[in-house]
């Protein structure tokens, strides 16, 4: 009984160029969502989403710092501020 495969020595390229994975990452990167980033590429959204997670776990780790002197809460103070407790009923 045999596999019913047929051995090729130099396989074919199957999939995507790394330009156009490289080109999704920048869309999604510009604030392009996966689903806009897929229909605009013509490719399924998850494939984006694959991609897009293949590239962060190529990113190299932030540095992290010795001594952190200073630190800006410009952001949490703001929405903090502005959030609404009160009931407007």
């Amino acid at each position: 009984m045999t596999c019913q495969r047929k051995y090729t020595p130099q396989p074919k390229h199957h999939g995507y160029p790394e330009s156009l994975r490289k080109r999704a990452a920048e869309m999604y990167v510009d604030g392009g969502n996966l689903r806009r980033v897929a229909r605009h590429l013509k490719v399924s959204p998850q494939t984006i989403s694959l991609w897009i997670t293949d590239a962060a776990e190529a990113l190299p780790n932030a540095p992290i710092p010795a001594e952190v002197s200073e630190a800006e809460m410009d952001e949490i103070f703001t929405f903090i501020g502005d959030k609404k407790t009160e009931s407007t009923f």
